[in-house]
């Protein structure tokens, strides 16, 4: 079996007969936080959104390459079982305004081990640091929340399934400073366990939390390419490639 936990090869990505992304080969291997930077428009969020096959929900989209996630392909898994391996966090805060904080957390979850509801729901907020602020209204609508802590319910609900990975697309850019931070604590906090793959637009942001550091850019025709990947200190204070250099010193972006 391959050690590493998600590994993309040869990977080609397509919307129709357009090619978003081409060539993409890296190796997620093991826990830390993995941080996707570039320019908007060069194929990082659909890069992530292939990760658990939520790419293929787009019409007309599509893949070339392979997938594995622990050794394993992707494509011959099961959807449902994916998505149960690989969490994933968006851009905006998504709780179900219809359901309770309790329900929010458990939604999709399958109960196993004997463990109780009650105890899982407690277990996933304390781990976001946000059953203090709850405990006392778990009845009360997800919506009724702040947009931090909608966030922060939001992974609750994502690792609430113990997945492999968490994907995370942009998940403070609608957020306040202080939200901010605390998202990004919580996300050391779950490096330390999990394989955080992280979109952001934010070099800032991938210099305090990232470990390892990919850089994409889009070419003339529009194809996202991976351009150069490394430790974090690597990428911003010695980059190999000057299209790397150029970006991560602001001059251009």
């Amino acid at each position: 079996m391959n050690n590493n936990v998600l590994e993309a090869v040869n990977l080609n990505l397509y919307y129709g007969k357009h090619l978003a992304v081409e060539g993409f080969n890296y190796a997620f291997a093991g826990a830390g936080i993995y941080a996707l930077i570039g320019p908007s428009g060069c194929g990082k969020t659909t890069t992530l959104r292939s990760f658990n096959r939520m790419h293929e929900e787009t019409k007309n989209a599509r893949i070339e390459g392979t997938i594995r996630l622990n050794g394993k392909d992707l494509n011959t898994m099961d959807p449902i079982i994916v998505r149960q391996k690989v969490g994933m966090v968006f851009q905006k805060a998504t709780p179900f305004p219809h359901l309770s904080i309790s329900d929010n957390v458990l939604i999709g979850h399958q109960l196993n081990n004997g463990a109780k509801p009650d105890d899982l729901v407690e277990q996933a907020l304390i781990k976001v640091g946000l059953w203090h602020e709850v405990k006392d209204k778990l009845g009360a609508s997800g919506a009724s929340l702040s947009g931090g802590q909608q966030q922060r319910l939001c992974i609750a609900r994502a690792t609430v399934l113990e997945p492999d990975i968490l994907l995370m697309d942009e998940p403070c850019s609608a957020l306040d400073p202080r939200s901010t931070l605390k998202i990004e604590e919580l996300m050391k906090e779950l490096a330390l366990t999990y394989t955080v793959v992280l979109v952001t637009h934010n070099l800032q942001q991938a210099g305090r939390v990232a470990h390892q550091v990919l850089f994409m850019l889009a070419d003339d025709y529009g194809v996202g390419h991976l351009i150069e990947a490394g430790p974090k200190e690597k990428i911003f204070n010695n980059p190999e490639d000057t299209r790397t250099r150029d970006y991560v010193t602001g001059l251009f972006g």
